[in-house]
């Protein structure tokens, strides 16, 4: 049976506070932090070197991929969890290239996620073997799909505007193309309803701390398709991928699965507070979050248009064609954003004028929605953001 919406008795949120910034980080889940201090205190304390045995330490990074599988339409198995997104995308890339030798173009769009975009400049750069990226706008990337693109790298949801890519089109013309499919889901697991496997695509990447609520630096995941994870030819050939680790041998062999994609050694407290925290997603069906998800949106968009006129609305018009925030632009963005979290309401702000809000019905209602909406048209109103204490800019926005 499906669970119902929302689950806010799952989730440690301060008193007070409306967060709509489940997109960036996502809150804490009851039970996480316990889980952390079991790690911490009864397994490594108490077993020490026994627990990667005794408490299942090197079962975990499949175990939890299996888990995170089942939000993004993966096979078990097919899905590798560690080490950070950045590393992923890597050698998704660098595996990519190495499928298709007689090409030099790896495609992405120019509203990508810069981290994806500067671990392609990285890699061509460490190649030196004449490779280019190529980023057009978002809406152009379909067509820019010629037969010297040797991978296209996309960002299913766009992190600024949440602008959504039509997945099972543009695979399709990337592999009519000869090319091979890498999307980056950091802005989709847990967000919207996502078939890997059905789009055939044959990669996919993502970080766990935003929809799944890992909890910052949480690992990331990488799948492959299964039917093509023999013949991936890892680019950091790091010993937990290799077919028995503790052979030490001092050749590399892979094994023969997706475990192939792991590198070193599991972050054991992270992985353990993921595996907790995706209890949350017990009996709960994508479809029916996604549905909660744009009507939250969707009754966000109209308040705000109706209480501030001077905020544009950044994101797509259609909820169809964006993921599970909404995004506005504003001049001022920067200090009305910190005025509005200086009152409760927790969003974030993306350079050069975005107001980003996520909506996440595992903890958000209506009535939340309409409250921030009401505190964000006293900030603009009154025009609270021109206090100079909203000015100085943080490190992290």
């Amino acid at each position: 049976m499906p669970t119902s919406l929302p689950r806010k008795d799952l989730f440690d949120l301060p008193e007070g506070v409306i967060y709509l910034d489940g997109n960036s980080l996502g809150p804490l889940p009851i039970g996480t932090a316990e889980r952390a201090a079991e790690v911490i205190e009864a397994e490594w304390g108490c077993e020490l070197i026994r627990a990667w045995n005794s408490a299942g330490w090197m079962d975990l990074p499949r175990r939890v991929g299996d888990r995170i599988a089942g939000l993004i339409g993966a096979p078990a198995g097919s899905v590798a969890t560690g080490d950070t997104l950045s590393i992923k995308v890597y050698q998704a890339l660098a595996a990519s290239l190495r499928m298709r030798p007689d090409r030099r173009v790896i495609l992405s769009d120019s509203g990508n996620f810069p981290s994806d975009l500067y671990m392609a400049q990285g890699l061509i750069g460490t190649i030196d073997k004449g490779y280019e990226l190529r980023t057009p706008a978002p809406e152009d990337v379909a067509d820019a799909i010629t037969e010297d693109v040797a991978v296209v790298m996309l960002t299913h949801v766009d992190y600024r505007s949440g602008r959504m890519h039509d997945m099972a089109e543009i695979t399709r013309r990337a592999h009519a193309a000869g090319a091979v499919m890498i999307w980056d889901l950091a802005h989709s697991a847990g967000a919207v309803p996502v078939d890997i496997a059905g789009s055939n695509a044959e990669f996919a990447v993502g970080c766990s701390y935003k929809y799944l609520n890992g909890g910052p630096g949480a690992p990331a995941f990488i799948y492959a398709r299964p039917d093509i994870v023999e013949s991936i030819e890892p680019a950091l050939s790091g010993w937990l991928g290799h077919e028995a680790p503790f052979a030490m041998e001092p050749g590399y062999r892979p094994a023969m699965s997706t475990e192939r994609l792991r590198v070193g050694t599991p972050s054991v407290v992270q992985l353990a507070m993921l595996d907790r925290a995706l209890d949350v997603w017990d009996g709960v069906d994508m479809a029916d979050l996604r549905d909660a998800s744009v009507a939250l949106s969707e009754l966000f968009i109209a308040e705000v248009e109706a209480r501030c006129p001077a905020l544009t609305l950044a994101s797509p018009r259609d909820p169809q064609q964006r993921g599970s925030q909404v995004s506005f632009a504003f001049a001022q963005g920067y200090a009305a954003m910190q005025a509005l979290v200086a009152r409760g309401v927790i969003g974030d702000f993306r350079a050069p004028d975005i107001m980003r809000f996520g909506f996440t019905p595992l903890y958000l209602d209506a009535g939340d929605v309409r409250r921030a909406a009401e505190i964000l048209e006293d900030v603009i109103g009154q025009e609270l953001w021109r206090d100079p204490a909203y000015q100085t800019r943080s490190r992290v926005t």
